[in-house]
């Protein structure tokens, strides 16, 4: 019975994995409709074109792309070679041979396909029922028996287990497979879904069977992140275990296993090196053009998360290996990390939302604004008070609507209430209007007796203003300043529908609300978005962001009031912090606190970077999360630093759309103890 029991699991297993390809072609056809790769065939694989939402587009454009690199570079290597065979397993219902076939780039060439027998079986049935695809087969040649499902003169479709060594190796045999040829191997998210045994005995056979050859391998890294732990996850409620992920949990000891199992030479890069590195600026501007897209934080983890991997065999192969990348965004930066890690505790309530906006309101007050949560987008503020008994959430009723827009800004006023500035209802739609808002005089209630739902009034008056305004924007920062006895609104940077990224700064003069011209010296930072400002001595202070190129930024610079206006000053932090965006930061003394954020270093995740602006100084902190029983994602979140004896930041919301594996968000807000870094 046990046995019986084992093989209806396995069997279950291998229909789930199965299950993997369906989604996987129908997100490839997706991008290939909205332009992003050319392949007019992959839509015969399918039954009905759907369109998937942008950040999967790009997903799997950078997968097709990274794999027909590498296709393009062995074809290009092996010319003028009299005999070369492309070995692609766990195909699925990938259209490599017809896709080269078209395209005339199949000379003394073989694609050999292998997949489960039922995968083969249901892509042969297409294959022979579609015009289009069974014309671009030899119809002379007599059919194969066995496992051989399609057999054309330069195609050759497999129904074989791959982790089936010797049934592998006599079907590939009996199909004209020649073990001494230059031949590619492709595995794109295949052996992952083997148990790491099986998945490590083909790279093993591979390396001992084809002494010419290039094994090129798309899969996933980074398990232990709160991303990673999302991805798997998703995969384990699939029944798609992701099993070398424990053994081989990033690029080094991927690279280490192919060495290890007899390949000679191995690069392997995540998705975030491979894209910035080895796809050329203008393709990049081509591709980031197709669609409107606000998912950068999923897109890099997403990235981050992937890698693809050539190993050779052979001194002709060695040619094809990928580039390593010459200035690598993840590599020339190192984490400066302090033995030190801060406590992070969950605060008991319920309280979630991307793209909000937070401000502190008064000792024990948070005001927020905005943003979206499992329910919508939605024109919804909300207040945390503290009291005796810790924080709790009051709902907020404002006196105007103040419309429904994601990363917008909030910011408290030197003289009392809050400017409520820009953000977006869609990448397409920029919210306009600044707004004032103030408090109920009367103050939040009492914690209610019953179960009756609390609320405060908020007033909120659309502030008209004259001068010539900023284009509208989200992803900016909005800050106040003061020079020469008057308070300004400083915003800075941002992107909106026709701009990726903004660098212009604007001043509003609050006494007037007229929006002004101020002298300005020094070379201004970098356009960005997605970065942080802090007030600091009558100026402020920016730190990092996403620039034009789309890389994260790791400068920080000081606004300084002057007698003529304000002057730029770049500071010069050793060690330089690690880039970041989407982070949050502020200004405690002469430190700046920079919290959370996405960067595209593989080791680890952003946890707080101390920066000194006095000594010009770093080091970075890590989260210590054990007490938080889900995946913290600081990114899309807000921060504030409550004013109690004990220093400590109050961190809201955030989260994220992780890719294709869903939405996550930060169910309860959190804290961070500050005290062993400002003691």
């Amino acid at each position: 019975m046990p046995t019986t029991n084992k093989k209806k699991q396995k069997k279950g297993r291998d229909t789930a994995v199965q299950g993997t390809n369906d989604s996987s072609v129908v997100s490839k056809v997706s991008a290939a409709a909205q332009g992003y790769f050319q392949d007019v065939f992959l839509q015969h694989f399918v039954c009905k074109v759907a369109r998937r939402a942008p950040l999967i587009n790009r997903g799997y454009y950078v997968r097709w792309r990274a794999v027909d690199h590498c296709v393009r570079r062995f074809l290009h290597i092996t010319e003028n070679c009299p005999k070369r065979q492309i070995l692609s397993l766990g195909a699925g219902f990938d259209s490599v041979y017809f896709r080269l076939h078209a395209a005339e780039a199949l000379d003394r060439a073989v694609v050999f396909e292998v997949d489960f027998p039922d995968v083969s079986r249901r892509k042969a049935a297409l294959i022979n029922s579609n015009n289009t695809l069974r014309e671009m087969l030899d119809p002379h040649l007599p059919s194969l028996t066995g496992p051989v499902f399609v057999s054309s003169g330069q195609y050759r479709l497999l129904g074989v287990d791959v982790r089936e060594e010797s049934q592998v190796e006599e079907a590939l045999g009996a199909a004209g497979l020649d073990w001494a040829a230059p031949t590619l191997i492709l595995s794109e998210v295949v052996l992952t879904y083997m148990e790491t045994q099986w998945s490590d005995a083909v790279i093993r056979w591979a390396s001992k069977h084809l002494p010419q050859s290039l094994f090129v391998m798309y899969e996933q890294i980074h398990p232990h992140d709160p991303f990673g732990r999302i991805m798997q996850d998703h995969f384990l409620k699939l029944n798609s275990t992701l099993h070398a992920l424990q053994l081989y949990p990033d690029t080094a000891a991927q690279r280490r296993r192919f060495l290890g199992k007899g390949w000679e030479q191995c690069v392997c890069l995540d998705m975030n090196d491979f894209y910035l590195g080895l796809v050329s600026e203008e393709e990049r501007r081509r591709v980031e053009s197709l669609e409107p897209f606000d998912e950068y934080e999923e897109w890099h983890q997403k990235c981050s998360h992937y890698f693809i991997l050539t190993a050779s065999q052979g001194s002709l192969m060695a040619q094809v290996l990928l580039e390593p990348v010459p200035v690598s965004p993840v590599s020339s930066f190192c984490p400066s990390w302090s033995s030190t890690a801060l406590s992070v505790q969950t605060v008991p309530v319920c309280m979630e939302g991307l793209g909000m906006a937070s401000t502190l309101v008064s000792p024990g007050q948070v005001l927020l604004t905005g943003g979206s949560s499992r329910g919508g987008r939605g024109p919804v503020s909300w207040i945390l008070l503290r009291g005796q008994e810790g924080w709790r959430s009051v709902g907020v009723e404002p006196s105007v609507d103040l419309g429904v827009r994601l990363y917008h800004t909030a910011t408290s006023l030197p003289g009392g209430g809050i400017v409520v500035y820009g953000g977006r209802s869609s990448p397409l739609n920029p919210t306009r209007g600044l707004f004032r808002v103030m408090l109920d005089p009367g103050g939040p209630p009492d914690p209610p007796d019953s179960e009756d739902r609390e609320t405060v009034k908020l007033n909120v008056e659309q502030v008209v203003c004259t001068g010539d305004p900023p284009p509208p924007r989200w992803r900016h920062t909005a800050t106040a300043v003061s020079c020469k006895g008057k308070d300004f609104l400083f915003v800075f940077g941002g992107k909106n529908e026709s701009e990726a990224v903004l660098g212009d700064g604007y001043f509003l003069c609050l006494n007037k609300q007229h929006w002004t011209e101020v002298p300005v010296e020094g070379a201004a930072p970098e356009a960005r978005h997605s970065h942080s400002t802090c007030s600091y001595q009558g100026g402020v202070v920016v730190f990092g962001g996403l620039d034009r190129r789309g890389v994260p930024l790791g400068d920080t610079a000081v606004l300084r009031p002057t007698d003529r206006g304000f002057s730029w000053e770049r500071i010069e932090v050793q060690p330089p912090p690690v880039p970041r965006y989407s982070h949050s930061a502020h200004v405690i003394g002469e430190k700046l606190v920079v919290v959370g954020g996405v960067w595209l270093h593989s080791d680890g995740v952003p946890g707080v970077v101390m920066i000194n602006l006095t000594t010009r100084s770093s080091v970075e902190f890590s989260l210590d999360t054990t007490s938080v029983p889900w995946p913290l994602m600081l990114h899309s979140f807000c921060s504030e630093l409550t004013d109690s004896e004990e220093p400590e930041l109050l961190l809201i919301g955030g989260g994220g759309n992780c890719f294709s594996f869903g939405t996550h968000f930060n169910p309860q807000p959190v804290t961070v103890d500050l005290r062993p870094v400002l003691g």
